[in-house]
């Protein structure tokens, strides 16, 4: 190539080439920090028991230990959003990686419960941040043809990690006792901290769109594809940097209504899964299986989320990514409504968690990499960072919600029937989200 042309749209770069092992490295980086934070997040609760042991509390007492968590979860979402879109992704993400390891390692010598919440709370506003920026750092280095895919993939991360972190935890606790899972769990993110200082590029989309070290873009792109002749060559992104509160952009008018229904999306969705996760063992127990079996049941909604997300990528990368989430979600409701109805039935009830778990834990990933694709790059980091903060609030009221209708006397059928209204409020929103703003773009791969 000898007549290089004077302008080149980083985006289009990453589109006209093959997979390089600079892209690959940058996912699996962002999949080790996802799954990082899925064994801290999964492990306080195999702690629980030992915590209230060693210092005599009753299970009440515990409650704030895991409400600081999710709120040190939500804050950080809400916090470290903005933050990269004005400081970068790498910046931020080693920021929040290198926070939730430290406070998690504190974690480990509390001398009280009032020590451990706040510890905890901070713990959580690192992964808060640490999540929904890694799927922006993955999805900024992805060719649009596989976009969805590849993000999706990256952030089973997180689910694989919550699996380990819970079998882990059981034989740690066991062994050394609780104090060694918050010692693993804050020494996992330091030691990953020097590959992500070393490994991790900075996003060239960001780096192009802020004016920022043209030079260091050059060298970046040219370990994607080294043959490329990059020389005399002015990088450029289709979008303009934002001035202001970057909160404020998520509302412009091409963007307003779309983000109100990612928004929507995102709070039903965790309230959903955060009652099963939550809630699932004892519920199924209630029906007379024993806690082992209802435990070794609810096992295949992580499983299924798994897979669900892998399955539903190249769906996503293929159709309109709205339509397929629709079609998701009200599956999801179908599933979760077949969990009541599988009362004295193993088959069934195993069959209809594991859909469960496709459908609302893999839409869920889903509507991460939709939500990395819907936003320009100016506001991608805050868009999914506050998607991720507002489907907290749902995750709250999802994990107190089966405990008020346990409290409430509601039966199984009825009980998973109402659960399956959030799914689908979810299917009807991406539904009609279709024909919003730059969604007939991201439609259009």
């Amino acid at each position: 190539m000898t007549n290089a042309p004077r302008t080149l749209d980083v985006q289009q770069f990453l589109n006209a080439h093959k997979l390089s092992w600079t892209q690959i490295s940058t996912l699996i980086l962002c999949f080790l920090i996802v799954a990082v934070d899925g064994f801290d997040t999964a492990s306080i609760g195999f702690i629980a028991p030992a915590i209230r042991a060693e210092w005599g509390l009753s299970p009440s007492a515990l409650a704030p230990v895991f409400g600081a968590g999710l709120g040190g979860l939500m804050a950080g979402a809400f916090l470290f959003g903005p933050l990269a879109d004005r400081f970068g992704r790498k910046t931020i993400l080693m920021l929040c990686v290198a926070f939730f390891g430290l406070a998690s390692l504190a974690s480990a010598y509390s001398t009280s419960l009032e020590m451990l919440i706040a510890l905890r709370f901070l713990t959580g506003l690192g992964l808060g941040g640490a999540m929904p920026n890694s799927v922006t750092l993955s999805s900024e280095y992805a060719p649009e043809r596989t976009r969805s895919m590849l993000v999706m993939t990256m952030f089973c991360g997180f689910t694989i990690g919550s699996a380990l972190g819970g079998v882990a935890a059981a034989h740690i606790v066991a062994e050394w006792g609780w104090r060694a899972v918050l010692e693993i769990g804050g020494i996992l993110p330091l030691i990953l901290l020097p590959l992500l200082a070393f490994g991790l590029p900075e996003s060239v989309r960001y780096l192009v769109m802020k004016s920022h070290k043209p030079e260091q873009v050059r060298k970046t792109l040219q370990r994607i594809a080294p043959q490329a002749d990059l020389r005399d060559v002015t990088f450029t992104v289709a979008e303009q940097a934002h001035t202001g509160f970057p909160v404020k952009h998520l509302f412009a008018p091409a963007l307003r209504v779309g983000t109100l229904k990612l928004w929507l999306t995102f709070f039903m969705c965790l309230l959903v899964i955060y009652l099963l996760s939550s809630w699932l063992p004892t519920l199924i127990s209630s029906t007379g299986m024993s806690l082992k079996d209802a435990s070794l049941v609810t096992a295949m909604f992580q499983v299924g989320g798994t897979l669900g997300a892998i399955a539903l990528g190249p769906l996503m990368d293929r159709f309109s990514p709205t339509r397929v989430l629709a079609v998701v979600y009200g599956l999801a409701a179908i599933c979760t409504w077949l969990i009541g109805q599988s009362t004295g039935n193993t088959v069934l009830l195993v069959l209809a968690v594991f859909g469960a778990g496709v459908t609302v834990s893999g839409g869920q990933v889903g509507a991460n990499a939709l939500a990395a694709a819907f936003y320009p790059t100016a506001s991608r980091a805050t868009g999914v960072s506050w998607a991720s903060g507002i489907g907290r609030i749902g995750s709250v009221l999802g994990s107190m919600a089966g405990g008020w209708m346990m409290a409430a006397g509601i039966g199984m059928p009825t009980l998973f029937l109402i659960v399956g209204i959030p799914c689908l409020i979810a299917g009807i929103t991406m539904l009609t989200m279709t024909h919003v703003g730059r969604v007939t773009w991201v439609d259009a791969h």
